[in-house]
């Protein structure tokens, strides 16, 4: 601040020695103007903003003008006495340590966010102390303040699963079954009862029939419950509809395996939407394609195709997987000029099926 001083006040006395040999006029017209000036930013601005070599150069000019023409000048007594005091004020004050509770550390708030929305069992206390194992000190009331600011709810409002989670929980052990016809080339109706899984979407056709009865849908009821029982699989509920077919024989033949059987509303398909959904790409797909001459033909292109759907069609619920899809997907193509696509046909090239070649 010292050389500044002494440069600014160099700078104004080499002007002085320059004014001192101008004529009077001229410098007459020169503080006309700087006066008008002056006036003008008094307008604009009601308190200038002054450096401390300003201040200093200011008071040492002041006291080269006479007291009658000090009143013009900006610089006041009251505003030499008010520099004085904050000159004082800031010479006995003391660098003190601020105040209150320490801040949070960068990245904290974030840190706080995931913990929450990845656990969502955890509670602030918790997520308090999960902090600190990784060395982040941050008082209770913090973390709760954090989660509240950015509408985080308490853990007995999210622990709950969401809708998704639920009914994905629920799928697994849910099996849904129903019958859906076709006619053949004359006009004879086969009658066509399948299961499908409600968690991997997997079809399994249990027979075709021309005279579906109480009897014969017992006994698929029965080589369902021996095809679980070789796969080592546990299914808890299966979903019928209120077809006369399905007898209070067929219900105890499931109920012996420990499954629930579950009866949907009268006219009401929406609640068993996976089974109703498969007869639409069953029939689109297949069925409105082929000529069926008998039962014997209906069950070979049925088992075609359901092969194809389980194996090879992708389906949205499975993230554009087939049901019966391997452990991992396979890897994704950048360059598809050096990679040859092989087609497979289905159903004498009624479907196509589409792999890398080896």
């Amino acid at each position: 601040m010292t050389l500044s001083f002494l440069y600014l006040a160099f700078l104004r006395i080499a002007q002085m020695v320059y004014l001192s040999g101008r004529p009077q006029s001229d410098l007459a017209i020169e503080v006309v103007m700087l006066r008008h000036e002056v006036a003008v930013l008094r307008r604009q601005v009601d308190r200038p903003a002054l450096r401390p070599q300003d201040r200093a150069l200011l008071s040492g000019l002041s006291r080269l003008l006479p007291r009658t023409r000090r009143n013009r000048f900006f610089v006041q007594p009251e505003t030499l006495l008010r520099w004085h005091r904050e000159l004082i004020r800031r010479h006995w004050t003391y660098v003190c340590r601020r105040s209150g509770r320490p801040g949070i550390p960068a990245g904290a708030v974030g840190l706080v966010l995931r913990l929450a929305s990845e656990n969502p069992t955890w509670g602030y206390r918790r997520i308090q102390g999960e902090l600190a194992t990784l060395g982040v000190w941050l008082a209770p009331s913090s973390i709760w303040a954090i989660l509240r600011r950015h509408r985080v709810d308490p853990a007995p409002r999210r622990s709950g699963p969401t809708w998704a989670e639920f009914l994905h929980i629920q799928a697994r052990g849910l099996i849904a079954c129903d019958f859906f016809s076709v006619d053949t080339v004359l006009l004879r109706r086969l009658y066509v009862l399948f299961f499908i899984e409600i968690e991997t979407r997997r079809v399994r056709l249990a027979g075709v029939t021309a005279e579906p009865v109480a009897a014969w849908a017992v006994q698929q009821a029965r080589n369902l419950c021996f095809d679980l029982s070789q796969e080592k699989q546990q299914a808890r509920f299966l979903i019928r509809g209120n077809d006369t077919k399905f007898t209070a024989a067929f219900d105890r033949v499931l109920a012996a395996e420990g499954m629930t059987v579950i009866r949907t509303p009268i006219r009401a398909p929406r609640a068993n939407s996976v089974a109703e959904r498969f007869v639409g790409p069953v029939r689109r797909e297949c069925l409105d394609r082929v000529l069926v001459l008998g039962r014997r033909h209906l069950e070979v292109v049925l088992a075609e195709y359901i092969d194809h759907y389980n194996s090879h069609r992708p389906h949205r619920y499975l993230h554009q997987r087939p049901p019966c899809h391997g452990p991992e997907p396979q890897l994704p193509i950048t360059d598809l000029t050096s990679t040859q696509v092989r087609r497979t046909d289905i159903l004498d090239g009624l479907i196509h099926e589409y792999s890398r070649a080896a």
